[in-house]
Order: structure tokens, then sequence, then C-alpha cells
């Protein structure tokens, strides 16, 4: 019995060892490195605080730069980007530039934004300025891809 107390003991810190090595993938927006990063698709520096987007590959935890969430949209066909649907999406709120779930944002059509797609992340309806049209974002991104470019 004392020998399989110590037979354990002695392994125990290789097994520590190995558990502690497992990466952890984080689906959080990174930093932004404010006009040095490039936006992935269209090669622009991101600047514009209030627009900037972000993709996060869960399986792999790598991330993409966006200036503009119409170069996401286009991004996800152009490169034909398979894992599209359980990418974590980030964007900043147009007001605040807080970053937000693009999934589940309100998007204005009243401001310019970088790649001039029109459409601006807002975190709730309730800022989105009188009489301008509220996005969910199947309908934002339907209309990225009916304009293209």
């Amino acid at each position: 019995m004392r020998r399989k107390i110590l037979k354990v003991l002695a392994l125990a810190p290789f097994a520590l060892l190995f558990t502690s090595c497992e990466k952890k993938i984080s689906h959080e927006h990174r930093e932004v490195h404010w006009d040095r990063d490039m936006c992935e698709r269209c090669k622009m520096v991101v600047s514009e605080r209030n627009h900037a987007a972000q993709v996060i590959n869960k399986e792999t935890g790598e991330a993409y730069m966006f200036d503009d969430i119409g170069c996401v949209i286009l991004w996800f066909k152009e490169e034909n980007i398979t894992w599209k649907d359980t990418a974590s999406i980030w964007i900043t709120d147009v007001k605040t530039s807080k970053w937000i779930d693009a999934r589940t944002a309100h998007y204005d059509t009243v401001h310019q934004t970088p790649m001039a797609y029109g459409f601006s992340a807002n975190e709730k309806k309730e800022s989105i300025v009188k009489d301008s049209e509220i996005l969910n974002f199947e309908e934002m991104s339907k209309r990225v891809l009916q304009r293209g470019r």
C-alpha cells in the first residue's frame, strides 16, 4: 500500500505538468494596435475606433482584424471560411467604441464607415437615431453580399 502511495506521489508533478500545458483558447476580442493593424481583407490600416471588427477562429484562437463589418462579411465569402458560423465576431459600438458581439448588435444605416458599407453597430436599439433603419446581423450581412465589391 505504501508503495502505491509513493508511486502516485512521484507521478503527481508530471500529471500536473501535462495538464497545465493544455492550451486555453480565448474567444474574446484582442488588443488592437490602432493605426498599425491592417484589415485582413482590404489591407487598410485600422484606425476608426467606432467601426472596427475582429473575428476569432474558435478552433485555433487566431484573430483577424477588420476596418469595417462589410469587409468581414465579404472576407468570409471570398476566402470560403468554413468556420464562419462558429466564429466569434466582435465589433465596436459606434457611439462608445466598446467591443460588443456583432451577431447581437443592432445596425443603423446613417453613419459613414471606413469602406462605405454604411452599417454601424449599436449595443442598444434605443441608441439609434430616429428615422434610421434598424437591421440585425443577418439582414446587414445579406445587404453587404448583395452590394458586393
